[in-house]
């Protein structure tokens, strides 16, 4: 359980470390954001890599909320508390956000792109569950790595303990959640959706 759940755990960090940098991107603008995920998607918007990735998306809540139940009363660190609870907030995000996608995808025949995403982010009184949404999956996901070095790293870099490295995990993906927000709001000033996404927030 612990390899399949390590080897699809490694198939998801790549993809949402792409995800992630196509949205840092939004920081010059919709337009370059949008010109990633054009280039990007030839690598995974495909039958094959759909078909890999949605297999890894499953087999991670499946074997992760196992994991989950089996370990939730024996952890002890806050590190261990952070490796459970990250992964278990990562699994029910990967579970609505992949529904969403596919509903505006099939269902409501958007561009699943920039817009998209932005829609609820950039409007009250949406964003005030987007916010956390958006920000706690990154976060987690940050969270979910530095536990798992935490766990398996045993060498000083550059003298630095493992422990601090954990931590410096955490405030690189902290700073990252900021700069990403940043991107996405248009430089925190608002982003204006075309006409077409003003479904997505009621309009």
């Amino acid at each position: 359980m612990r390899k399949i759940h390590y080897l699809s755990g490694i198939i998801l960090t790549i993809f949402i470390g792409l995800h992630l940098f196509n949205h840092i991107t939004a920081i010059w603008g919709a337009d370059t954001h949008i010109k990633v995920m054009s280039m990007l998607r030839h690598f995974y918007r495909n039958l094959f890599a759909e078909v890999i990735l949605l297999a890894a998306v499953f087999v991670q809540m499946f074997s992760g909320f196992t994991l989950f139940r089996r370990h939730r009363k024996r952890t002890t660190s806050k590190y261990e508390k952070l490796h459970l609870w990250s992964g278990l907030y990562m699994a029910a995000f990967l579970t609505i956000h992949l529904s969403a996608i596919f509903f505006g995808r099939m269902v409501l025949h958007l561009d699943t792109n920039f817009y998209f995403g932005v829609a609820g982010l950039n409007a009250f009184p949406y964003n005030l569950f987007f916010i956390p949404y958006y920000g706690l999956a990154i976060f987690s996901f940050f969270g979910h790595l530095a536990a798992i070095h935490h766990k398996k790293m045993n060498r000083f870099i550059l003298g630095i303990s493992p422990s601090r490295q954990s931590g410096l995990i955490l405030i690189v993906g902290t700073a990252l959640t900021i700069l990403i927000f940043y991107g996405l709001t248009n430089q925190f000033q608002g982003v204006t959706v075309p006409t077409e996404y003003e479904v997505l927030i009621g309009k």
